[in-house]
């Protein structure tokens, strides 16, 4: 059976030239890059170029660039790298309701410990209002975050307007770009964001490793105590074949993703438009126009959206209710809530994210395979035999 891959959003399969460029530094280069002696430095030159790839993709100075263990660890460290710095006045952040649990949890545990945090409405689309922004300001506020695309439903947020809003308030703007990076062009200086975070394995890269883009004169406190690394801002030896490895993904990105992005974007319209045209009482989640060039959402009535999961993987599909770090929840979705999407389309809602190896067969093959699966569930539930009795 072939499998059809379309959860590009949770994890992408490591590039092969990606692998091959990681490969020496597990063996040959393997030295500590702390380490003055040549075999230290080859591998510090590995690390070190690498940061510079990554600065490149998005508009940065590689200075400005430091590694982390992955796109969660960079959200935690933006936030905890300034609520603990005692030379920081105002205890106040500001987050939309539909972040990726990594913020949500992390401003949830600030809250535990005395700080306050607005968490900021969408509409219908999944977008925020930058006047909400500017309404929730105060002057105790550290640091506004606002993710550039959202994990779920793949609508892109107004970044770059926010940022002229919390500039001209002196506030610090931190954005997650963990979906956009490598997918979209997207330029720190163009958005006028002060930090963003960044995972590789969302763009090819080995699992494992990201980074927080810090602009200069931006201070934040350790997050992870120890060594020099990272002057001074993460403690570990770094983890250089991965490094390695995102630094070249980043480079194939820059190279590919404008072209990709125009390719992606046709594909997930046919199954956009396939799903609406082929099943009844369904619809697709965020916004049509300002969206991620490889996202559809789409909640299907009367089925149940695990059950749907279960069925397309038996036929060799593989797609999510939602996100990845959340998808073993029996809650619904806190983005599909936050966009007032109805109970039980709320249950019954997939995300298939496409990239690099989607093809049009793949496509019609998944339009057809959910239309027979959602007949079948269809058939069996109680809910849709209610509505006709």
């Amino acid at each position: 059976m072939k499998r059809i891959y379309l959860d590009y959003a949770a994890t992408t399969p490591v590039h092969p030239d990606v692998v091959q460029e990681m490969l020496p530094y597990f063996h040959q280069y393997f030295g500590n890059p702390s380490s003055i002696y040549s075999i230290g430095q080859e591998a510090r030159e590995g690390v070190e170029n690498a940061r510079t790839q990554i600065a490149s993709l998005i508009g940065a100075l590689p200075d400005e660039i430091v590694f982390t263990g992955g796109g969660s660890e960079a959200d935690n460290y933006a936030f905890s790298g300034l609520a603990f710095d005692n030379n920081v006045k105002g205890n106040h952040f500001i987050t939309s309701s539909i972040e990726h649990h990594a913020v949500l949890e992390t401003t949830h545990f600030l809250k535990e410990r005395g700080f306050e945090v607005t968490y900021l409405p969408v509409d219908k689309y999944g977008l925020v209002d930058p006047d909400d922004v500017q309404i929730a300001l105060k002057p105790g506020t550290i640091m506004v975050s606002v993710m550039h695309a959202n994990n779920e439903i793949g609508t892109i947020e107004p970044i770059a307007e926010i940022a002229r809003i919390t500039r001209q308030a002196g506030v610090l703007f931190h954005t997650d770009a963990v979906q956009t990076v490598g997918h979209i062009p997207v330029d720190v200086n163009e958005l006028g964001v002060d930090l963003l975070s960044v995972s590789a394995h969302k763009l090819y890269g080995p699992k494992g490793v990201g980074a927080l883009y810090i602009r200069k004169g931006v201070k934040l406190v350790p997050f992870i105590r120890g060594g020099q690394q990272e002057r001074g801002r993460r403690a570990g030896t770094e983890n250089v074949a991965g490094i390695v490895g995102f630094g070249k993904a980043a480079t194939i990105a820059q190279a590919e993703m404008v072209e990709e992005a125009r390719r992606l974007t046709v594909l997930r319209d046919k199954l956009a438009d396939g799903l609406l045209s082929g099943i009844e009482d369904i619809q697709i989640n965020g916004h049509s126009q300002q969206k991620l060039p490889n996202n559809v959402n789409v909640s299907i009535n009367f089925v149940e959206g695990e059950s749907l999961c279960l069925n397309l993987d038996l036929d060799g599909i593989c797609a999510s209710t939602g996100s990845a770090c959340s998808s073993s929840s029996a809650e619904p979705s806190h983005v599909l809530t936050a966009i007032g999407v109805q109970p039980p389309l709320l249950h019954g809602s997939l995300r298939f994210t496409l990239g690099k190896w989607t093809t049009e067969d793949d496509i019609h093959h998944t339009i057809d395979s959910l239309s027979r699966v959602v007949g079948k569930l269809r058939a069996m539930s109680p809910l849709l035999k209610r509505k006709k009795g």
